[in-house]
């Protein structure tokens, strides 16, 4: 099984939707999408930016999508400890959260003081991976332990599934499925806007699973078509190669 994450294009955050660049970069998204070849199914976050990047694509190829009101973005605000933001659960300052060890390990980052500072993140993390593997199950792909056990009767290789949604929600599902914290992921790695990242299951032993990334944050439809890659929610000028 195949599951494909899309961030949505470039930002108007203000007004839930995208930027006329945003546009630009959904548009040749979905050119790159057309291509795809036996897509089970699409699903989308209920959020505007997310709807709208989504809909190139759906038109393309004349589809719709799913969507759940799990897959939003994860914004649960908090107040920054060292810059006094109130806003999204990340980006902090490296001398802070790199001092506190608990948020590289896969459960004790949930014991820290700065996710318990508000009641809605840990529910909503819960709510994410039960979502998550609700929705694999549905493809025959049962979660046992920290892996997943495949299903013959319901189970096909061939299943790929196209998820539109966010770069923290995004963080959170590759934090439950790879097993890891999602505080590196979402401190270590950018997914541009529209970007795609894949995974797919190794099923080395029968009926045994696991999902491997295959590609991160690809921005090779931007390249494509002349679009630069956007630099929102980063810290620093992307790689334009």
């Amino acid at each position: 099984m195949r599951i494909i994450f899309i961030r949505h294009g470039d930002p108007d955050y203000g007004n839930d939707t995208l930027t006329e660049k945003g546009i630009r970069e959904a548009k040749l998204l979905a050119k790159r999408v057309a291509k795809w070849e036996n897509i089970t199914q699409f699903y989308c976050s209920p959020l505007g930016r997310a709807q709208k990047t989504a809909s190139y694509s759906l038109q393309a190829v004349n589809r719709e999508a799913v969507t759940y009101d799990w897959m939003r973005e994860f914004a649960y605000f908090i107040d920054d400890p060292v810059t006094g933001r109130h806003g999204v659960p990340w980006d902090f300052m490296p001398s802070y959260w790199t001092q506190i060890p608990e948020m590289y390990d896969r459960e004790a980052w949930k014991s820290t003081e700065i996710y318990r500072s508000n009641d809605a993140i840990l529910p909503a993390y819960k709510e994410v991976c039960e979502g998550l593997d609700g929705l694999l199950a549905s493809y025959g792909y049962m979660r046992h332990n920290n892996y997943y056990i495949s299903d013959p009767s319901k189970k096909k290789a061939e299943d790929t599934i196209v998820i539109f949604c966010h770069l923290g929600v995004t963080c959170m599902m590759l934090s439950h499925l790879l097993g890891i914290s999602p505080v590196p992921l979402m401190h270590g790695f950018y997914l541009a806007p529209t970007s795609v990242t894949v995974l797919a299951s190794e099923e080395r032993m029968e009926n045994d699973a696991i999902f491997r990334v295959q590609m991160m944050g690809d921005t090779s439809h931007l390249q494509a078509g002349g679009e630069p890659v956007s630099p929102a929610g980063y810290f620093t000028e992307p790689f334009q190669g």
